[in-house]
């Protein structure tokens, strides 16, 4: 994968011609070379993976029952009010969304 510079002036057509093959290989060979920031390296160290051991932590949150006016689309599962209801094949309780 080839690192772009995009902060770097841009040449001319005229000084890209001018190039002899040696600098552009030399410049090649440089471009590829491996260089680790050590600022990213220090910003990996502090990153978690998802699945990570999360046994310490507790979700605590409060279910709220469905309500009277509302109900629970059976294609997308979400709870919608009644004013998007819509009679679905079946008799299948559908939102206006996924009609």
């Amino acid at each position: 994968m080839a690192i772009t510079d995009y902060d770097a002036p841009r040449r001319t057509v005229v000084e890209l011609e001018e190039d002899s093959l040696e600098e552009l290989q030399a410049r090649r060979a440089s471009a590829q070379s491996p260089v680790l920031d050590l600022d990213e390296v220090e910003a990996i160290d502090g990153f978690e993976l998802p699945g990570a051991d999360l046994s310490n932590e507790e979700l605590s949150l409060s279910v709220v029952p469905i309500l009277a006016d509302e109900f629970r689309c059976s294609r997308c599962f979400l709870v919608h009010h009644r004013s998007q209801h819509v009679a679905g094949p079946q008799g299948q309780e559908v939102c206006s969304e996924c009609a």
